[in-house]
């Protein structure tokens, strides 16, 4: 097996839903002409020097996390949850995610809270 197909099962966590997810991702982050990378601490394709083509200071789509240059490693682990997020939901995290975020916006959402407020850069909830 080559390195970048093991490096995508990682990243989409045995998923087959977040591996497909994840391909489209890398797709669009070398249409953005990201910077790709992979963090085998976290799993995870890192895709930096975007100057758009995600939200707030980054985003994590399958495996991929697209950002400017949000790269601390507490941010990597709270995305790195978001990717085994992907992974447990499939397709549906696309959906399942903006709608928790309209009921429940940013410090509030689940799946927020679940990743780790503080890693994210959220202030702690209230």
């Amino acid at each position: 097996m080559t390195t970048a197909r093991v490096q995508l099962d990682r990243a989409s966590r045995g998923s087959r839903q977040a591996r497909a997810v994840t391909r489209i991702a890398l797709i669009w982050a070398r249409l953005c002409r990201a910077h790709i990378g992979f963090d085998p601490r976290w799993d995870l394709f890192v895709c930096s020097g975007m100057r758009f083509g995600f939200g707030r200071g980054g985003t994590t789509i399958g495996g991929v996390y697209l950002t400017g240059n949000n790269l601390s490693q507490q941010v990597l682990r709270h995305e790195s949850v978001h990717a085994e997020q992907w992974a447990r939901y499939g397709f549906r995290f696309a959906l399942m995610y903006p709608f928790e975020e309209l009921r429940h916006p940013r410090e509030k959402n689940r799946f927020e809270i679940e990743a780790g407020l503080e890693d994210g850069g959220y202030s702690p909830r209230v």
